[in-house]
């Protein structure tokens, strides 16, 4: 009978701890909206103290660790405003994926082996020290960190570009959901500011718009995106960004935007001449308006957009809707 009750508080950890970890996967998926939010970051705080808390309680000291580390480096942001960049939120989440994955074999049929756990706890700790460290130098106004090299870059790059796929790979298993589509659109967006490539940047939007296509599922989008991010990231790191370009099948995921018939102009010879801008310089490229999935619910629509927009395109937006409502 005892064992009986520990089994049920252990299943009921497991679902709390999930419902946590969902939590701070949407506030790392964009972390300096998610600090411009009070709420959100004590939210993200109380999430990894729970989580912390109640692996304490049923000795699961690997999770509790972790827990502990997440927790004291949202305290640091919860505390002190600071601008996070790229290297925070890489740190984040390999704090974040060890989590998840200790949870995940808790949940497994052969459940928690201490011994492999606290492995993975002493894998990941230096990552947790480096980001304490780090946020610390940013509170106080220090340069964080020397200029890296390219090969470090480049390394980096390769690390945050895995870090995400595999993010990416979490969300296809969760289903076809506006919610998913939406995080996997975030996700691509901010690996498209990893490196300034015109290459990169193409492919990148190419698969923001082959998620935003509906009639994609996700059993033909999930292996197109995954190898054609997978295999450009490999590029990045080998320093061939010109090399870099979607494949024919991600292409055929994207939906071509088709040109809008254009009005024969009229000419009044009473009307002095108007003034025009001069016409932009031709790529050779045809403009592929990027897509993306809003969901329904409010404030799930305005993280889509912060995600989505910057500041100069979210004041236009906003105006916009303000004349439409008045």
């Amino acid at each position: 009978m005892q064992a009986t009750k520990q089994q049920q508080i252990v299943v009921y950890f497991i679902e709390e701890a999930k419902e946590h970890l969902d939590t701070i996967e949407k506030g790392l998926l964009n972390l300096q909206s998610t600090m411009a939010d009070p709420e959100q970051m004590n939210e993200l705080f109380r999430a990894a103290h729970s989580v912390k808390g109640g692996a304490a309680m049923l000795g699961f000291g690997s999770i509790q660790k972790v827990g502990h580390h997440l927790e004291d480096c949202f305290k640091l942001l919860k505390e002190n405003s600071v601008k996070v960049d790229q290297q925070v939120e890489t740190l984040f989440l390999q704090g974040f994926d060890t989590l998840k994955e200790l949870i995940e074999e808790l949940q497994s049929p052969y459940g928690l082996r201490e011994e492999d756990a606290m492995q993975s706890v002493q894998a990941v700790e230096p990552a947790f020290h480096e980001l304490q460290a780090y946020i610390l130098r940013l509170i106080q106004g220090v340069s964080a960190a020397p200029a890296p090299t390219p090969a470090k870059a480049s390394k980096d790059i390769g690390a945050v570009v895995n870090q995400a796929l595999k993010l990416m790979l979490q969300l296809f298993k969760q289903g076809d959901t506006p919610t998913t589509r939406q995080q996997l659109a975030t996700l691509c967006s901010r690996m498209a500011q990893l490196h300034a490539s015109a290459e990169w940047q193409h492919l990148t939007q190419t698969a923001q718009q082959a998620i935003a296509n509906p009639k994609n599922s996700y059993a033909a989008l999930a292996p197109v995106l995954i190898k054609d991010l997978k295999q450009a990231g490999e590029l990045l790191v080998a320093g061939k960004p010109t090399a870099i370009a979607p494949s024919p099948h991600l292409q055929r995921l994207a939906p071509v935007a088709q040109p809008a018939p254009v009005a024969p102009a009229t000419v009044s010879p009473l009307k002095p001449a108007v003034p025009v801008e001069p016409a932009r310089e031709a790529t050779g490229k045809s403009m592929k308006p990027q897509q993306i999935s809003v969901p329904l619910e409010p404030r799930a629509a305005a993280r889509v957009l912060l995600g989505a927009f910057n500041k100069n395109q979210l004041i236009e937006l906003a105006d916009f809707i303000m004349k439409a409502i008045q």
